[in-house]
C-alpha cells in the first residue's frame, strides 16, 4: 500500500483560488473526474484519505464522489448525514491504523489540503506527493509550503506534460534532501 497525495496547484504556488476553491477548478481544461490524469492517478487507488473540510462537500452533490473507493475522513466529529461506509476518526494515527487494516493491497488517495497533507506526512505515512501545476496565476489563495518546507525531504521521481499546458511533477516523500546550495549551480 502507498499513500499518494495529489494536488494542483497555480504556478505561482497557491493550492486554492484566493477564494477558497481547488486551484484544479479553476482550469478552464478541467472536468472532473476525467482531466489532468486523474483517471490514471486512480487506478491503483483503493481508497481515499482526506480531512473534514474536504470531505463536508461531498455529502451535497449530486452524486457521490468515491464510488469505488473506500473512503476515511479525519475529523472531530462525524458530519450529519455521513454514509455508514465511511469510517472517521479523530486521531490521524488511529485513522491511519484502520486504514492499513481495511487495506486489501491498493493504493490510498490522500485528498486534501496543506495541513492534512502535512499531517499524515509528519506521521511518516505519505509516500509520494503528486503535484498538477496548472498554467495560471492566482496571486492569492492558500499555499502548500507552509505545511511542507524545504526540509520536508521531498525526491524528484518525475514529470510529464499534461493536455492543456498542466505539468504533473512526482516527487516521493521516502528520501532526505541535501542541503540548498548558497550560491548558484553557475557559481559554484
Amino acid at each position: 500500500m502507498q499513500i499518494r497525495a495529489r494536488t494542483s496547484m497555480s504556478a505561482d504556488g497557491y493550492v486554492t483560488t484566493p477564494t477558497g476553491w481547488p486551484a484544479l477548478t479553476a482550469d478552464p481544461a478541467f472536468v472532473s473526474g476525467e482531466s489532468h490524469g486523474i483517471r490514471e492517478f486512480l487506478e491503483g487507488c483503493e481508497a481515499a484519505l482526506m480531512g473534514r473540510t474536504t470531505f463536508e462537500p461531498a455529502l451535497t452533490n449530486n452524486r457521490w464522489p468515491w464510488p469505488d473507493l473506500d473512503v476515511f475522513v479525519l475529523g472531530s466529529h462525524r458530519p450529519d448525514g455521513t454514509p455508514d461506509h465511511v469510517t472517521t476518526d479523530s486521531d490521524p494515527a488511529r485513522l491511519l491504523e484502520k486504514l492499513r487494516s481495511a487495506n486489501r493491497g491498493g493504493d490510498v488517495h490522500l485528498i486534501g489540503g496543506p495541513r492534512t497533507i502535512g499531517t499524515f506526512h509528519a506521521l511518516g505515512a505519505l509516500d509520494t506527493l503528486e503535484l498538477v501545476v496548472l498554467p495560471l496565476l492566482f496571486g492569492g489563495g492558500m499555499q502548500l509550503t507552509p505545511m511542507l518546507s524545504s526540509e520536508t525531504g521531498l525526491t524528484f521521481q518525475r514529470e510529464r506534460a499534461l493536455p492543456g499546458g498542466s505539468v504533473e511533477i512526482v516527487y516521493s516523500c521516502r528520501g532526505s534532501r541535501t542541503e540548498l546550495p548558497s550560491k548558484p549551480a553557475s557559481q559554484r
